[in-house]
């Protein structure tokens, strides 16, 4: 089995190298700090998996660089590596294509037999989130247009949204706009109210959906 290896940290790269190529007839054929190079090396290498971690700035992400492998290399199966653990992430992944989706967390064992059973043709995520069923990981009339409710939302509101879905703080929102903590909670509460939304997991899905923000 042929791999790619796709992390911006050097050190993760070599450690998941010698994990892999620890396994018998296993290659790590290349290694990438972004998606673009994860994509180059698979016009250079024979490969059946890649490992890509989900965010790799200021490179390409691995979601944006899983759909172009789909597009691309239809036979490359692409596992997402993140420290993502809401079941948001998950379906985004699945929606652009991976094949996979292990939390950066979990044992090495989960992460070998992730790639063994992708290779076989399967479609595995991380023991944490409960057994695969494609009903329950994927929506297949999700609309990834923004919608009409987009359109309420003040300027400020719009840049306090994807800081919001990115998990940021009240202070360090406050500190990266300029405003005070107060101003953060008053747009917080209106954005919801105006997407109609009750919960973070709400809006962080809608932020994906719509690509608000940058994995």
């Amino acid at each position: 089995m042929n791999i790619i290896v796709a992390d911006d940290h050097a050190v993760v790269r070599s450690g998941l190298r010698l994990l892999l190529e620890g396994q018998k007839d296993w290659t790590v054929v290349g290694d990438a700090a972004d998606g673009t190079e994860a994509f180059l090396l698979l016009e250079k290498y024979p490969v059946d998996v890649v490992l890509m971690d989900m965010r790799m700035p200021p490179g390409e992400n691995g979601l944006q660089t899983t759909r172009r492998i789909n597009e691309h290399f239809p036979h490359v199966k692409t596992i997402i590596l993140s420290m993502h653990d809401e079941e948001e992430y998950v379906r985004t992944a699945l929606e652009y294509g991976a094949k996979g989706y292990i939390l950066k967390s979990s044992p090495d064992t989960v992460l070998l037999e992730a790639v063994e059973q992708v290779a076989a043709g399967k479609v595995v995520i991380d023991p944490l989130f409960g057994q695969y069923t494609k009903e329950r990981w994927t929506n297949e009339t999700a609309d990834i247009e923004k919608d009409n409710k987009y359109e309420r939302l003040s300027k400020r509101e719009r840049e306090v949204l994807p800081l919001v879905a990115l998990g940021y703080s009240n202070k360090d929102i406050a500190e990266r706009l300029f405003i005070s903590v107060k101003t953060v909670e008053v747009h917080k509460s209106n954005l919801m109210k105006k997407l109609e939304f009750e919960t973070f997991s709400e809006l962080l899905q809608y932020s994906m959906k719509h690509q608000l923000i940058d994995l």
